[in-house]
């Protein structure tokens, strides 16, 4: 098999229409993000000061036979390249737990060699994910005001004190379902 045939099998295992109809409720919460969105991407120091600021994008869809929801942002965007340089491309897989009542989320950035894991919840129009990696601070990623065309996230950490620190904000807007 060749490489371009190989990822074309892959790439239909791994992408699928809709969710299973017995998945269709617990992956609900994830269904307003289904499609593709455009970023303003901003990166935060210490202090709250923005760092760097560049676009990117992030796409969604039911996976694993309608199993999971899978996501892969990219930033800065395949657009943004030249100007911005290499950035990183980020692959996240999501499934109910239904004994946890949660999600488990895996994500990996291969720049980097990154895998952090989560368990997420829902709440009134968002979903948040939480990691506490060994020798990290406690990580949020949060999904907040989720409408049909665009949403908010942040990625914070919570030191040991209890001090919220974003480190990340990225605004969707939708390019396509």
């Amino acid at each position: 098999m060749t490489g371009v045939k190989a990822a074309t099998v892959l790439a239909g295992l791994m992408v699928s229409d809709q969710p299973r109809p017995e998945f269709e409720q617990a992956l609900s919460p994830f269904a307003p993000l289904i499609g593709s969105w455009d970023l303003d991407v901003s990166w935060y120091d210490d202090d709250g000061q923005v760092v760097r600021e560049t676009k990117g994008e992030w796409h969604f869809a039911y996976a694993l036979d309608g199993r999971a929801v899978a996501d892969i942002w990219i930033t800065p965007s395949r657009a943004r390249r030249e100007v911005d340089g290499d950035g990183e491309w980020g692959l996240s897989i999501r499934l109910y737990d239904p004994e946890l009542n949660a999600f488990r989320s895996t994500w990996m950035g291969p720049k980097y060699a990154l895998v952090m894991t989560f368990v997420g919840h829902t709440g009134e129009n968002s979903i948040t994910l939480e990691a506490n990696e060994p020798n990290s601070a406690k990580t949020r990623w949060m999904f907040t005001d989720l409408s049909p065309t665009g949403f908010n996230w942040r990625n914070e950490d919570e030191d040991a004190d209890g001090n919220i620190i974003v480190r990340q904000r990225f605004v969707g807007r939708r390019t396509q379902l």
